[in-house]
């Protein structure tokens, strides 16, 4: 989430990575932008594609999301409650950075491992 002074005045950055970096930074929100690039989701199918995650960070995570626009969270009208979340287009903006870091985190698992499919499952692979 962008940050604001207690003055309402806009943070200062020293280049542009650091907003990009405040926005989807971290060890998750990266992993959930990714994974709602194939499609809707539910929160039950976040958590078992992400199960390192709890679903308290989740949840905090597509808050964070949701607020600065990059996941947008539609609430259908039944019982049980059904969520889905999608990417807004402002969100797929982020494609292309996350494709760059994807190829670059495989290349970088075939320079440490020598095969990158040693330590790679098949469904993160790029190559979707």
């Amino acid at each position: 989430m962008t940050e604001h002074r207690k003055t309402n005045a806009p943070k200062k950055y020293k280049v542009g990575v650091e907003a990009a970096l405040e926005v989807m930074g971290g060890k998750w929100k990266p992993l959930i932008i990714y994974h709602l690039m194939t499609g809707r989701k539910r929160t039950s199918e976040l958590r078992r594609l992400i199960p390192d995650i709890t679903q308290k960070m989740l949840t905090t995570q597509l808050r964070g999301l949701e607020k600065d626009e990059i996941v947008k969270r539609k609430v259908y009208s039944e019982v049980p409650p059904k969520v889905e979340y999608e990417l807004t287009d402002y969100g797929w903006g982020l494609k292309p950075a996350l494709d760059f870091l994807c190829y670059w985190g495989e290349d970088h698992l075939d320079k440490v491992y020598g095969d990158k499919s040693k330590v790679l499952e098949d469904f993160s692979s790029c190559n979707e």
